[in-house]
């Protein structure tokens, strides 16, 4: 009975790490390394049956003793256990917190032998208690550990940024086994004046064990890969990922990859590495490298929306892209036809994302202002990034989980919306990402304009009354929101209008024109491209010839 109940819950597992494989992309940029001083996080969540929304963890004083709290699966909702809640907690919106700390994760699986699915905190709960108890990175790191440390680690192997205005880190994590309490773990400070990057594989290789400011690490994390015969080597020469997570063809094509892409951006050495990616070198990416360039917000927010443009990994240049050079390719991954197996590509922006932010943490600035989580939803490439400010303790609506869910849908719900938008425009991309652009850019380019004169009256207003100031940073929220939200619904409409039956409506300053006697003008047909009709030529020989 024991034997049947440890196999099925690890074959539950092993199902649930596949259903997230691939999941998931962390961006981080270094205060020293950006271009206004501030440490940059950037997630996207990328998983089929994630719905979108903006989570609150309102802050909470003098719990009483004895107050339990209960851990719940953020992937599956299964109730793990429960855990004594903490005396005081911290406002939490999004993945940031009221003190600018930020936690994100992707999933790198590891070794299934290692979940232990008899514990109680899984890795979702890992990141929103840390938040709720947490006022710095360091501090997160801690209650994360001890956490697991005491009630056992429930996930596969996960990648974690955590950080706060001054630093960030990334804390790799797997577990032990069934029934085996804790986790082997290491943590890595990222250099300031560097950029670095998750995406689903993990990425400490060696570390120095003797930095104890920038590197802290459980104290069995060698000696249990020993005892387990992943490593047999000096410790000097330990490589967490290579001892807890090995590469395979997907690891590197699928994951690496996706670092390297946005390394590339930053610092053109990288493309030395895209052997690496094929398999054809050894050499790891490194962990973290210093950019050629200071990186902003509004860069790190175009490479969320990355599909490997300019590259020979690029997706709209080849017959699965379509007349319309679509970067989006169906799932699965990898496929099968006749004898051969063959795969997509996947890059950071991707149809299944469930929400995206880019964290932005200021040192120079009081937390209320100073920490800007630009937050959006589904598709960070079709999606706008709105100013999400962490003092906040208000959801705008349309961001709130009360509207449908992934099999429900709601206009009331951005999430829907925005996916709405999108799934109109993936069959037709090139004839249509102009019309979401045109509003996305508009948008964002007002967002960041504003951003001085709201942040100076914040300050303002922080001075005389932090409610006043707290009111006005929930007001400003909530208007980017609502008004975004709004737009879409408009932009959706639009589209169908315009791109009706496969044919274009005509327009005349800014509206859809008309001609004599009221009528609309008529329609423009794009038809299929050259390209198309010579490959439906090509296939069906003389059967669409018009005879002679």
């Amino acid at each position: 009975m024991v034997t049947f109940k440890k196999t099925f819950l690890l074959l539950l597992v092993m199902a649930m790490t596949y259903s997230s494989v691939m999941a998931c992309t962390n961006l981080i940029v270094g205060k020293k390394a950006s271009a206004d001083g501030s440490v940059i996080v950037s997630y996207n969540a990328d998983s089929y049956g994630l719905y979108g929304y903006l989570c609150h963890y309102p802050a909470t004083k003098n719990n009483p003793a004895g107050s339990m709290r209960e851990i719940v699966d953020w992937d599956t909702n299964r109730p793990l256990g429960k855990i004594p809640e903490a005396v005081n907690t911290y406002n939490v919106i999004g993945n940031m917190n009221q003190f600018q700390v930020t936690i994100a994760e992707t999933t790198f699986g590891g070794r299934p032998a290692l979940v232990d699915t008899t514990a109680v905190m899984d890795y979702g709960s890992l990141m929103y208690v840390a938040l709720q108890r947490s006022r710095s990175a360091r501090e997160a790191i801690k209650v994360m550990t001890d956490l697991v440390a005491e009630y056992g680690y429930a996930s596969e192997g996960e990648s974690f940024t955590i950080a706060d205005p001054n630093e960030a880190w990334i804390m790799e994590m797997v577990g032990k086994g069934f029934g085996m309490h804790g986790a082997v773990w290491v943590a890595v400070r990222i250099p300031d004046d560097c950029i670095a990057a998750h995406a689903n594989q993990s990425r400490i290789h060696q570390f120095d064990m003797n930095d104890t400011q920038n590197v802290l690490y459980s104290p069995d994390v060698v000696s249990f890969a020993r005892e387990k015969g992943y490593f047999n080597g000096i410790n000097k020469d330990f490589s967490f990922a290579d001892a807890y997570a090995p590469t395979d063809f997907e690891a590197l094509r699928f994951c690496e990859a996706r670092v390297w892409s946005f390394y590339r951006m930053s610092n053109p050495d990288m493309d030395s590495y895209l052997s690496y990616i094929k398999g054809q070198s050894k050499t790891p990416i490194p962990l973290y490298v210093k950019p050629f360039r200071k990186v902003s917000v509004r860069d790190v927010q175009t490479a969320m929306r990355d599909h490997y443009e300019g590259t020979e990994l690029d997706m709209a240049h080849d017959p699965g892209a379509g007349q319309y050079h679509s970067p989006y390719r169906l799932s699965p991954l990898t496929w099968k036809v006749d004898s051969i197996k063959g795969f997509n590509e996947r890059p950071i922006s991707t149809q299944q994302t469930g929400f995206t932010f880019v964290a932005q943490m200021r040192a120079d600035l009081p937390d209320p202002v100073g920490g800007v989580l630009w937050f959006g939803l589904d598709d960070a490439n079709m999606t706008v990034y709105t100013p999400v400010y962490c003092g906040v303790t208000n959801v705008p609506d349309c961001y709130a989980q009360g509207h449908g869910d992934y099999i429900t849908f709601s206009w009331d719900s951005a999430w829907w919306i925005y996916n709405w938008v999108s799934n109109m425009i993936y069959p037709r991309y090139d004839l249509m990402i102009g019309d979401l652009r045109k509003k996305q850019q508009a948008f964002e380019d007002n967002f960041a304009a504003n951003q001085p004169r709201i942040e100076a009256e914040a300050l303002r207003l922080l001075k005389v009354d932090s409610l006043k100031a707290q009111e006005y940073l929930n007001n400003y929220t909530n208007d980017c929101a609502t008004n975004t939200f709004k737009s879409w619904k408009e932009l959706g409409t639009y589209l169908i209008v315009k791109y009706n039956d496969g044919v274009v409506k005509q327009e005349k300053d800014g509206k859809f024109a008309r001609g004599a006697y009221n009528q609309a003008l008529p329609v423009l047909r794009p038809g299929y491209s050259p390209e198309t009709l010579r490959e439906i030529l090509k296939a069906t020989g003389d059967r669409y010839k018009v005879p002679q």
